[in-house]
């Protein structure tokens, strides 16, 4: 059995990989938070995986509230970067498998086609930035058996996320204005949490991979919202909007789409289209 340390594990990701554990048990599962272990500290990183004999180390932790991240630079690169620098760090010197979750963020939405692994990150706000610094300490530091999971637009029935902040609004809202023109693809976390689950035996790879994984399809936050007010029969009117009309602190890509054609080859898996798992989610909630 497989001693597997999964971090950020009540977020929408680790929460996911939480209600799934009881169909891997293969796996022993050591679910932490920043309560229970500080990845950004290296020691306690250190003595955990040593105390805990890990094999696994799924790194669903991240600092993802874009906007705050302009102003709170220093811990969202301690959490995004430093912790990831000794994850890795760790995992190489304790022979420990890592996969590691990044973004979409790590681009600069310049592009017309999906986004491949090998085309060149170049993020335009903070949050990207450190997830692309994170990126590259892991590929330096080299674990063996060790992959990135870049993934975009995530929601969940767990945690706080766009589909959830839709169905509030509209509870006391008849219309929305929504950005239409920032091009990506939503993730369900459910989907993601089982594809990492069910991948992970046949991760051996020498040096470290990225692969990018959303759900199939294309669509704007205004389609989205759209969808998500069209499944569930709301009485809600949406408009579209152009980013220029709703300033943030931070700068978002404008097109975020990602190729998937490596990991769905790489592992043989069949992605399912957003709209299908919405409608799963939904279901859920």
């Amino acid at each position: 059995m497989s001693n597997v340390l999964v971090t950020g594990s009540n977020g929408q990701l680790g929460s996911e990989i939480q209600s799934l554990a009881n169909n891997y048990p293969q796996y022993n599962f050591f679910f932490t938070d920043v309560a229970t272990l500080d990845i950004t500290d290296l020691k306690k990183v250190e003595d955990f995986c040593l105390t805990n004999n890990i094999n696994v180390i799924l790194n669903c932790a991240a600092y993802t509230a874009v906007d705050k991240a302009e102003e709170q630079t220093d811990l969202c690169n301690a959490v995004n970067n430093t912790a990831t620098f000794n994850l890795a760090t760790v995992a190489k010197a304790q022979n420990i498998q890592l996969i590691h979750t990044s973004t979409d963020y790590v681009f600069n939405g310049m592009n017309h086609v999906g986004f491949k692994e090998d085309d060149t990150p170049n993020p335009i706000n903070v949050y990207g930035k450190t997830k692309w610094l994170g990126e590259e300490a892991m590929k330096k530091i080299n674990p063996t058996n060790s992959i990135i999971i870049r993934t975009s637009w995530v929601y969940s029935t767990y945690g706080n996320n766009f589909v959830k902040t839709m169905l509030k609004l509209a509870e006391t809202r008849e219309l929305l204005t929504i950005i239409a023109d920032q091009t990506g693809t939503p993730t369900y976390a459910y989907d993601l949490a089982k594809t990492m689950l069910d991948i992970l035996p046949k991760v051996t790879n020498t040096n470290v991979e990225t692969y990018h994984y959303s759900n199939e399809g294309v669509c704007s936050w205004y389609d989205f919202a759209f969808e998500i007010f069209s499944q569930t029969q709301t009485n809600c009117k949406v408009l579209p909007i152009e980013t220029k009309e709703y300033p943030t602190a931070a700068e978002r890509p404008l097109f975020s789409l990602m190729n998937k054609s490596k990991i769905k080859k790489t592992f043989d898996i069949e992605i399912p289209h957003w709209k299908t798992s919405l409608k799963n989610c939904l279901e859920k909630l």
